[in-house]
């Protein structure tokens, strides 16, 4: 059994294309894409994709499930996920930060009166990897950050090797990050986030 069928909550969803039922209403069917903010009950989904995906590459995880549950309930709205036919493939999560650099309390506290948005996580689903997911997921964030009007500018730590991927998403290294976890050292890096973005219909957010 694959770990994707053990998983209940990650299952995809098979749709019937969409038919009239007795009383000749047509059944709604789930959309085949649809970007949302998350929600507390999205948390285990988010958990078990997040840590197949950094448990084999650091040997741990941004967040573990009771902070992901903690952010969820507390700034939803700095989330967002992408589902396929209501499976969740790809999530960010992120909080409010008050200071111009991160510091090591930054991963854990969400400081309402902040106007930098700090990204703790972005991960995609192993199935659907290296597809451009990450890229366009990190694009529809900043879009919807830029609806949100405290919100002035998005900062994350990233190892070495990823900042080429978020210089590509209109990131900027500020230098090394003061945060560090275990023996990993991070590269701290932002993007200005300014003015408001039309958002699609189906954002959900």
């Amino acid at each position: 059994m694959s770990a994707l069928s053990a998983l209940p909550f990650l299952k995809p969803v098979h749709l019937r294309s969409p038919r009239s039922s007795p009383g000749g209403q047509r059944r709604h069917t789930l959309p085949a894409s649809e970007f949302r903010c998350l929600s507390p009950e999205d948390a285990v989904s988010v958990f078990e994709i997040e840590r197949e995906a950094f448990i084999s590459v650091s040997g741990d995880c941004p967040l573990h499930l009771d902070e992901i549950r903690h952010f969820l309930n507390l700034c939803p709205e700095l989330s967002l996920g992408w589902f396929e036919e209501g499976r969740l493939v790809a999530f960010i999560i992120g909080s409010l930060w008050d200071q111009e650099r991160l510091s090591q309390a930054a991963l854990t506290l969400h400081k309402p009166q902040g106007s930098a948005v700090h990204i703790h996580v972005l991960a995609v689903h192993r199935t659907v990897r290296q597809q451009g997911k990450g890229s366009i997921l990190m694009w529809r964030y900043l879009q919807h950050l830029r609806c949100l009007p405290f919100a002035r500018r998005a900062l994350l730590m990233c190892e070495h090797f990823l900042v080429p991927f978020y210089q590509k998403c209109g990131f900027e290294a500020l230098g090394p990050c003061e945060v560090t976890v275990g023996e990993l050292a991070f590269v701290e890096m932002q993007h200005a986030v300014q003015g408001h973005a039309f958002m699609r219909r189906n954002s959900g957010c």
